[in-house]
């Protein structure tokens, strides 16, 4: 049965998908085609399932983000449905041409000397004019070379109907109106483009372009042009009048009545930054020029002034088709002319007593800045100013403040012509000139509460959020009009709801070239009613504009669908929070045409960016001021919050070809970190609004009975794993009379006193001192006469050993176990970094109240300079003994301690959270752990291992010092500082002496993943080999970095690295060794989990690649005689194997305590003798301090049962109690390091509640500022946590101790004590 089942799920899950595409489809109500049962099996199969209740614990998956509940005083539409809107009839005029080309031919036969168009120079002085004859030869010449001079006869380069590229820079309109005509003469497809844009890939291959552009484009080496981003392989040619041939005698060209072929593709970008061609047929083109004729009512032989660029848009509209359909002069002011001199149009306009202007707001409100140097400017000829991007809410302000100055200078104000066009539609409604003296036409003062729900609503009270907007007119005749909602069906909407406008008309573009799919959404929309069904056949074309119908037909455009910013469900419109911004004072801080905003989705939601370019004389005062202000602009006038303000340097803003601002890169750019601001303000903390509500931690209460009946019932495992048996000892004499390190040595010297233990080599792989077991012992010896005679020293007294990591270091450590004392080893202080290095090595001494210091000749020396002295009080050393020149003496006595549980040495070490513990050692632990070690890897006498570790404390001191005189294998001491020297001498060690097993630190493999990554192919050609490597255990305190394992195994996996050697171990302060990967257990196994559950303290086993997954990698077998639990930190009871808990360890080598001088028994009671609440409460557990799980896996271990695996999530002092949720810093820093590729480093702690995260830079310093964002944006997405500051570093300045850990406690104090030296402190809102 459980089959059948199973099948009719799955049937029914898809039919659950097929319903959902079928919902979508209007008029079709889905229950109709499901029975109920059926309905509600769909339903309970959408929840996702939650874990059974043994578990203990509510699945919060569900509650991620909190979901907005809807605000009962929202406004909804109530008018009736809207009625499509009809443009006046296109008026039939007789001598209106069958084609434009066939306008052209009749004025450059009949009215060959009437100028066409006249440029100007870049000071705005005439440079040449066109006139209509000679505009029609050399578009003819053009014409006849292209299709009859390119190629031969057999194979011509171009045939009609082809796509040619037309690039020609602004400022030479002459050559691309030949090139445009030229192309409809030949019958191919002119693709205007801009120099260097990302172009169509519409099948493009042969470029035309001038003399002059085609010199200035970049080439490579061998002169040939670069290939541009996103170009095609180009063939280009230089349409410069000299090189076009004149047509022979018979040559006429083919001049067809304009028909539903392509006439030309004109590009547009859209929001995403994609480039999509929209084709105009013949038919369209014509339409198109009949339709502005009528509408603008253009006469033959007028003037008209074009400011816009003319190779797209309105100014090829009006500028370049209509004006010659028309036989109009056009005087073309390029961008560069505006630039040098802005009143350049309006001059224009005064000299040649131009009809009609066409120009953008931006144009007028250059000469109205500038119009004070003129005084004799009379635009009174003016019959018409056509306003291209009247549509745009500041419009109204440039219209009126341009009246305002110029209405003395004879301007009308009926003349100006607000319009509306989208690259779509073309022209979709254009304001006609009003007659002279009538009432200008009402405007719109709209709320803009009411705008972001889409609803029109007349703002009466508040006067700050209102919008007003003018009308662009009546639409296009011949076209029809209706409103439809931009999402989803295109639905028809109701007369006080804003919609996009879709407009039926003959004039308007046919398709995006080569993209049917896009198209047939966007040129072919049917509106339908309320109840979804067709309103007709016609197809409408979608023009991207959103806005309604206002009284009399007059068209009303509030913004762009590819400007709307949909946050929290409601719409704000960017040119709305641009015109904000701008009104807010002072202005001096940004410039004025240059702000983006955009939105950018952070954590389920759009949030939205505004970026502007500030002035170079603002001081960082007025633009924290400006920020300010405007952030509290936007709040009361749109009722939104900004997610980031950022000021950028002046002109960095990427722009369009005539200088507008490239929204699209400008938020590639900030997603990239590639905006590089001065200044940036992020307010996550006043926008991000749906995050969860905190977690409330349920009062812990599981008490034995529970814990019971969960095992039974759910069959959960307590969490517990076990090494195997430490056994009876092989060499029962050698323990039996030697259960002391101190005599093992000595007994290894009689019997074998020329084996070699140690042998230690130099950066150049040398092997500089060896020490056989008889060396050792009389080098011990002689350190122990030397204590005994000058140190003045009692049985127990503490001394510190202070060498350079060597085998000096292992002598004196026995030397001192011969005479009765108590070594403790230290790391010496580094001669460059006395003053950070030496304060630690004298708190050690103090803390651990050391009676005598043996150390080196230059050490001592060191330690009495007088740059110490600078650091610590030097007077006060205790005794210093050097033993490097000793008389050879031997003492009269040898130590034995009266038992095993004698203090054997102390360990002292400094926490990542910054404390400096010592723990105490006895003879009975260290004698069990080489015990338990060499079984786990099978260590003998004839055994070879390299070690190349610190030997200060921890497992790195067991393997140094202890591991061979126990175990009387070889051991080859490579110390990590050699490294620094020479990379390769630890690797080239392992090939050369065909190493079995090696240990390692984190920070000796980073060295080399970094350092020898690009080295592979020489070292293999040197003939490194590491296939005889078998394991490679990393000692570590912390949870495995398995991303550096495993790029370390990758790297080296050409060398012959077994990508199963590498694995890890796993100690805590309490017991220095819990887990060591040896030789007959099953590789490590590696999970991923779930983040979000871990939060919680659960375990919950994902796939790989599951979003919110995290990898962790076991810590190693666990030894033998170890046996761990896994421990609720709060009530001490067992818990079960999915959950995350206190890793508590009972081991015969655990420490004894910690070494304190006040003597805290409390604590030590704690850490080393704890019991569990209730299962086992006669066991003595040493609690460990980090949280971990352990999974039973499918793997086998050596006595043939299933492995449990034990993996270490953190350090429980570590971890970040945030939101009522658990954090381990290494997942976030993980995160942050991912953000940005110059992260050099990142640690995060936490402050009043506030997360901070540091971030070392590694980049360049104007990147700085780049990362702030990134960070915000990669902890919200991935922790659904809000940063509360963020500080960039320089590389170097979170410190790490010397086991590659980061202090992050060290980092926090610096932080709080203002000593970090930051680069850029940013403080989120």
């Amino acid at each position: 049965m459980g089959g059948c089942v199973r099948v009719v799920l799955v049937v029914c899950l898809h039919l659950f998908v097929t319903v959902d595409v079928i919902g979508v489809f209007p008029g079709v109500p889905v229950n109709s085609r499901v029975s109920t049962k059926i309905q509600q099996l769909l339903n309970t199969l959408k929840r996702p399932k939650r874990p059974p209740l043994s578990e203990f614990f509510v699945d919060d998956s569900e509650e991620i983000v909190e979901v907005p509940q809807p605000d009962p005083n929202t406004p909804k539409p109530e008018g009736r449905q809207i009625i499509p809107v009809k443009g006046e009839p296109l008026g039939v005029v007789s001598n209106w041409p069958p084609a434009l080309q066939a306008a052209l031919a009749r004025w450059g036969a009949t009215q060959a000397k009437s100028p066409a168009l006249t440029a100007l120079d870049i000071t705005g002085k005439p440079l040449y004019t066109l006139t209509y004859g000679k505009l029609w030869s050399r578009s003819l010449k053009l014409a006849y070379t292209l299709l009859n001079k390119l190629g031969t006869k057999t194979e011509p380069v171009i045939q009609p109907g082809d796509r040619v590229a037309l690039v020609y820079p602004n400022s030479d309109p002459g050559m691309f109106w030949v090139a445009f005509y030229g192309c409809l003469l030949a019958e191919v497809i002119p693709v205007p483009i801009e120099c260097l844009d990302p172009c169509l890939t519409c099948g493009v291959s042969l470029a035309l372009t001038s003399e002059v552009c085609l010199k200035g484009l970049p080439k490579t080496p061998n002169g040939e042009i670069i290939q541009f981003k996103g170009w095609p392989r180009m063939k280009w040619v230089v349409t410069d009048t000299k090189y076009l041939t004149k047509p022979s005698k018979d040559w006429q060209p083919h001049i067809p009545t304009a028909n539903t072929d392509t006439a030309y593709i004109e590009y547009k970008a859209s929001k995403e930054g994609t480039v999509m061609g929209v084709a105009v047929s013949k038919i369209s083109m014509l339409t198109h020029c009949q339709a502005l004729s009528q509408a603008c009512n253009y006469c033959e032989g007028e003037t008209l002034v074009n400011v816009l660029d003319c190779k797209k848009d309105m100014g090829m509209w009006h500028g370049v088709l209509t004006s010659v359909m028309n036989r109009i002069h056009t005087i073309t002011v390029p961008y560069a002319v505006m630039k040098a001199c802005p009143m350049s149009w309006v001059q224009r306009v005064h000299i040649h007593k131009a009809r009609v202007a066409l120009v953008k707001c931006r144009d007028l409100h250059w000469a109205m800045m500038a119009h004070k140097d003129q005084r004799d400017t009379n635009l009174s000829s003016i019959r018409m100013l056509i306003v291209a991007d009247g549509a745009n809410p500041w419009s109204v302000s440039s219209c009126d403040a341009f009246l305002n100055v110029f209405q003395s200078h004879g301007l009308k104000p009926e003349v100006i012509c607000p319009c509306a066009t989208s690259p779509e539609a073309l022209t979709v409604a254009i304001r006609r000139p009003g007659a002279r003296g009538a009432p200008l036409p009402a405007r719109a003062i709209l709320s803009m509460g009411g705008l972001s729900h889409g609803v029109i609503r007349v703002n009466t009270e508040d006067k700050n959020s209102a919008l007003t907007v003018q009308d662009v007119g009546h639409i296009m005749p011949g076209a029809l009009m209706c409103i439809v909602k931009p999402d989803g069906p295109p639905q028809l909407c109701k007369t006080d709801e804003i919609g996009e406008i879709v407009i039926n008309s003959r004039a308007g573009g046919t398709m995006y070239y080569g993209l049917p799919g896009v198209t047939k959404n966007t040129f072919e929309v049917i509106p339908v009613n309320q109840a979804g069904a067709p309103i007709g056949e016609i197809p409408f074309s979608r023009t991207g504009l959103l806005g309604f119908v206002g009284p009399g037909s007059l068209v009303f455009v509030v913004g762009k669908n590819e400007g709307l910013l949909m946050v929290s469900g409601r719409r704000h419109n960017a040119d709305d929070l641009v015109a904000t911004a701008l009104a807010v004072e002072p202005v001096k801080t940004v410039y004025r045409g240059r702000i983006a905003v955009f939105s950018v989705t952070v954590f389920y939601d759009e949030r939205i960016v505004i970026v502007a370019e500030q002035r170079p004389d603002a001081s960082e005062e007025d633009s924290f001021q400006w920020m300010s202000r405007v952030l509290q602009a936007i709040d009361s006038i749109h009722q939104v919050g900004l997610y980031c303000l950022a000021l950028v340097p002046a002109n960095t803003l990427p722009k369009t070809p005539l200088g507008g601002i490239h929204i699209c890169e400008t938020k590639q750019n900030f997603l990239e970190g590639n905006l590089h601001p001065c200044n940036i303000l992020m307010c996550p903390h006043t926008c991000v609004t749906n995050l969860p509500k905190p977690r409330q931690k349920q009062p812990v209460d599981v008490g034995p009975a529970s814990m019971l009946v969960g095992n039974l019932v759910a069959g959960k495992r307590i969490a517990q794993a076990t090494g195997r048996e430490l056994g009876v000892v092989e060499d029962q004499d050698l323990i039996r009379k030697h259960q002391f390190l101190s005599e093992a040595l000595q007994f290894r010297a009689q019997t074998d006193p020329d084996h070699v233990l140690y042998v230690l080599l130099n950066a150049k792989g040398v092997a500089v001192c060896t020490a056989t077991c008889s060396q050792l012992h009389k080098r011990a010896e002689k350190i122990t006469a030397t204590l005994m005679e000058r140190g003045g020293l009692n049985t127990g007294d503490n001394v510190v050993l202070l060498y350079p990591p060597g085998i000096d270091l292992i002598a004196a450590f026995y030397g001192c176990l011969y005479a009765g004392v108590i070594p403790v080893t230290v790391r010496p202080p580094h001669p460059q970094n006395l003053a950070a290095t030496l304060p630690t090595v004298r708190m050690i001494i103090d803390v651990s109240k050391a009676a005598c210091i043996l150390t080196t000749q230059p050490l001592m020396r060191i330690l009495r300079s007088r740059e110490a002295a600078a650091s610590v009080n030097v007077k006060t050393w205790p005794t210093i003994i050097d033993t490097d020149d000793l008389p050879r003496k031997r003492p009269p006595h040898i130590y034995k301690p009266p038992t095993a549980e004698m203090l054997a040495y102390l360990d002292f070490s400094v926490s990542t959270t910054g404390m400096l513990t010592g723990v105490k050692m006895s003879h009975a632990a260290i004698s069990t752990l080489c015990r338990s070690i060499k079984l786990q890897c099978e260590l003998y006498s004839s055994r070879q291992i390299a070690i190349c570790l610190d030997p200060y404390c921890g497992l790195g001191f067991v393997l140094w010092c202890l591991s061979s005189v126990y175990s009387g294998h070889q051991s080859i001491l490579i110390p990590p500082l050699e490294l620094e020297c020479s990379l390769p001498v630890w690797l080239s060690t392992l090939s050369q002496y065909k190493i079995r097993d090696t240990f390692c630190s984190y920070s000796v493999m980073e060295l080399c993943t970094k350092g020898l990554g690009t080295q592979t192919e020489m070292l293999k050609a040197r003939g490194l080999n590491l296939s005889c490597v078998r394991s490679c255990v990393v000692i570590a305190e912390e949870r495995p970095r398995l991303s550096l394992s495993q790029s370390f195994s990758k790297l080296f996996k050409d060398l012959g690295l077994s990508p199963r050697a590498v694995s890890t171990a796993f100690g805590s302060r309490v017991n220095l060794a819990m887990c060591l990967q040896g030789t007959a257990g099953p590789d490590p196994s590696t999970v991923y989990v779930d983040m979000k559950s871990l939060r919680h303290d659960r375990v919950r086993l994902v796939e790989r690649g599951a979003p919110q997954s995290l990898p962790l990698m076991e810590s190693g077998t666990i030894l033998p005689g170890v046996r761990v639990i896994i421990v609720n930190p709060e009530t001490r009871g067992p818990l079960g194997d999915s959950h995350l808990g206190e890793i508590w360890v009972n081991s015969p080598h655990s420490a004894s305590g910690y070494y304190t001088i006040y003597g805290e028994e409390s604590l030590q009671a704690d850490h080393f003798n704890t019991r569990l609440s209730f299962g086992e409460p006669q066991t003595l557990w040493a609690r460990t301090g980090y949280l971990g799980f352990i999974k039973r896996t499918e793997l086998l271990d050596a006595s043939g049962d299933r492995h449990d695996a034990l993996f270490v999530v953190g350090s429980l002092d570590e971890t970040l109690e945030l939101r009522g949720l658990r954090y381990h810093p290494i997942d976030i820093e993980t995160s942050v390091s991912r953000a940005h590729r110059s992260i050099a480093e990142s640690a995060v702690f936490t402050w009043t509640n506030l997360l901070v995260v540091v971030a070392e830079l590694s980049g360049s310093e104007q990147e700085a500022l780049d990362l702030v964002p990134l960070v915000t944006n990669v902890v919200l997405e991935e922790h659904h946590l809000i940063v509360g500051v963020v500080v960039i570093v320089d590389p170097g300045v979170i410190p790490i101790n010397s086991r590659g850990e980061k202090q992050r406690m060290h980092l926090r104090d610096s932080f709080l004590a203002d000593q970090l030296d930051p680069i850029y402190v940013a403080y989120n809102m």
